[in-house]
């Protein structure tokens, strides 16, 4: 892993403390010259969920060597003719994915996303220059048990449609509670979307937040459709990702053995009996019409939020 101290120079910023760590980078908070917040993230030496959670240490405390038993870290999933496989990915080809994802961010630009100043090379190592979002994330509002607020939501399925539709971004690929920052004022920002690398077929995301490891539109209405059955009921819908169903192109008897799979999840209101009908039936839509998207979802939702 790349362990930053305090004081430590990066090319124009200096470092400050660390900030966090997924399955194939690390953040830390740093000042530019005139002073400023950024925050700087770095690939790891070799990434993975399965290397994260195996090889370091379940912890508490933020630190580069240990990560909270709350995260979910993606993992690499490589597209194959057989069906998709994990698999670690090594130092060079985490700098070249987190220089793809640096060099998205750059172009994309939406106050819902984190924003992106700059990507540069130190010691042979890429380095993203990120502006420093203020706040907490889902997953620490969802653990302190804080009030969560619906239109979050609302307001990142707006930005998303809006990013698709300028081609920015086409999707996020890697929505769940620890890339979403909620700002004191309010506001929801995405960050670390899935890192990918078309002419590899690879990307990095969570499998239980984008079970079917799609790579378009729809993984991001799974997504928040899995991070409100979660806030619900407390719990994830799927124990296990069906993954010899998952990734390939749908038909035939892969298509009936993967809906059935997700057919089977317990519907929220079995485990919270105070969930809105209404709600419940946009959970339902988002984890199994795969033709339901974010221009229907953000229809439910803002006729949820008016009833409501």
């Amino acid at each position: 892993m790349i362990k930053l101290a305090a004081g430590e120079h990066l090319g124009a910023y200096k470092v400050r403390e660390f900030l966090a760590r997924g399955g194939f980078g690390l953040v830390y908070l740093a000042t530019d010259s005139s002073g400023e917040l950024v925050a700087l993230k770095l690939g790891d030496i070799a990434g993975g969920g399965r290397y994260v959670t195996r090889f370091l240490d379940v912890t508490n405390e933020r630190r580069p060597e240990g990560i909270s038993p709350d995260e979910t870290p993606a993992e690499a999933v490589f597209f194959r003719k057989e069906g998709p496989r994990i698999d670690f990915l090594d130092a060079s080809e985490i700098d070249a994915m987190v220089k793809n994802e640096g060099e998205l961010l750059r172009r994309a630009r939406n106050p819902n996303l984190v924003g992106v100043r700059e990507v540069f090379t130190h010691d042979g190592r890429t380095v993203t220059v990120m502006d420093y979002v203020r706040g907490k994330s889902l997953r620490e509002k969802i653990r302190a048990l804080e009030g969560i607020r619906l239109n979050w939501f609302l307001t990142i399925v707006r930005a998303l449609q809006k990013l698709s539709k300028s081609g920015e971004l086409a999707y996020h690929g890697d929505l769940k509670p620890e890339n979403i920052l909620i700002k004191p004022s309010g506001a929801a920002v995405m960050i670390d979307p899935a890192m990918r690398c078309d002419e590899r077929r690879v990307i990095t995301t969570t499998p239980h937040y984008n079970p079917l490891l799609l790579r378009d539109q729809k993984a991001d209405v799974m997504g928040i459709g899995v991070m409100l059955y979660e806030i619900l009921t407390g719990v994830l819908p799927f124990d296990e990702v069906p993954w010899q169903y998952a990734g390939r192109e749908q038909g035939g008897e892969v298509e009936r053995l993967s809906l059935s799979y997700f057919l089977s999840y317990p519907p929220p209101r079995d485990l919270n009996p105070n969930t809105p009908e209404a709600l419940s039936k946009i959970i339902y839509r988002s984890l199994t019409v795969m033709d339901y998207g974010l221009a229907e979802l953000e229809k439910d939702l803002v006729d949820f939020l008016r009833r409501d």
